[in-house]
């Protein structure tokens, strides 16, 4: 049975959760260092776009000022032809994004971005899951991108699900119902906030998916206590394309 069919899966910030976390994080480790760790060290090449090794805070700045090109429609042109025998050589990229599955958030885009720039990992309402995090700590440990933004979005569906099932105790089909839990702690913080609960519920969820990410044991939080990573989150509004960061 997966995880997610197990009823008593915890959330990410109870304890349960943040103890299958660090075990999530022990399987991420043994593969960085015994499993892809050795793949890598005996295929080891140059980085095919040298460019993309930056800092943190670069890192975002560069996020930010593509999404800014994005806005005012001045996006780069794309060019594949020139990246790919590059990149057909491996890649490293300079920002991973944890994202919502949404058809109308595609991150290259938002942040005008090329193939190979960012490591995205999507899934409805941008909560934190267990293959997420070995993927990851796979870009962070193996990869070494050291910024992780947690994307949230207006409207989100998932969220808009959550809420109803927290204030009228909706339950969904499938495994449905089973994400709608992991979306029940921020739900629950928004309802004790003044405004609109949709508004804060996103902007609570990115809180939530960004400390979970920045304490998860042994190597996100490992990178993040050494400096070496940075964990932000971010709202996109489907109106302007604009991402918001959350602090």
């Amino acid at each position: 049975m997966c995880w997610m069919c197990n009823e008593k899966a915890g959330l990410v910030g109870s304890p349960e959760r943040r103890k299958f976390l660090k075990t999530a994080g022990v399987f991420g480790a043994a593969l960085a260092t015994g499993g892809v760790g050795a793949v890598s060290s005996a295929g080891a090449q140059e980085p095919p776009i040298p460019k993309n090794e930056i800092g943190g805070d670069d890192a975002l700045k560069r996020l930010m000022d593509g999404n800014k090109r994005y806005v005012e429609g001045n996006i780069s042109p794309a060019d594949f032809q020139s990246t790919r025998a590059a990149l057909a050589a491996g890649q490293n990229p300079f920002a991973a994004i944890l994202g919502c599955a949404d058809s109308r958030v595609a991150p290259e885009l938002a942040f005008d971005t090329g193939r190979g720039d960012l490591f995205v990992v999507r899934v409805a309402g941008n909560v934190v899951t267990p293959e997420g995090l070995a993927s990851l700590e796979f870009c962070v440990d193996v990869l070494g991108t050291q910024l992780i933004m947690v994307l949230g979005h207006e409207k989100c569906g998932a969220v808009k699900a959550a809420i109803s099932s927290v204030q009228s105790g909706n339950q969904f089909p499938g495994h449905i119902q089973t994400l709608v839990e992991l979306l029940r702690p921020p739900v629950q913080q928004a309802q004790a906030e003044k405004g609109d609960i949709l508004v804060n519920a996103i902007k609570a969820n990115v809180q939530w998916g960004t400390t979970a990410l920045q304490q998860a044991s042994p190597i996100l939080d490992k990178h993040f206590k050494a400096g070496t990573l940075k964990v932000v989150g971010g709202v996109y509004d489907l109106d302007t394309g604009k991402v918001t960061l959350v602090t």
